[in-house]
């Protein structure tokens, strides 16, 4: 089933592309709405995989909702996404 949830944390195609490759693997094909903030993902998932997807959308950096992290977590989190999009923005580059 097609879900759209909304990301934080997500700046740029660097970000999108991290998003991408972290989750393809156990959840298919990823789309990223860099046009909406904030950022939107659409992928196909079960309800039972949600818990799942929260646990490896925090481990890159980009939590689903802002509350779900705050004061050292969230900036350690802002600092993850930063290495994400940078590492993103690389695999870009290199087309790796």
């Amino acid at each position: 089933m097609k879900k759209t949830l909304e990301v934080h944390n997500v700046k740029c195609g660097g970000c999108a592309n991290t998003l991408i490759n972290g989750l393809k693997e156990e959840f298919g094909e990823v789309e990223v709405n860099l046009d909406v903030h904030p950022r939107q993902i659409t992928l196909d998932i079960e309800d039972d995989k949600i818990e799942t997807l929260k646990m490896k959308l925090r481990g890159l950096g980009y939590p689903l909702t802002t509350d779900e992290l705050s004061g050292f977590e969230k900036a350690a989190t802002t600092a993850k996404s930063f290495v994400s999009c940078a590492v993103g923005k690389f695999n870009v580059a290199t087309g790796k």
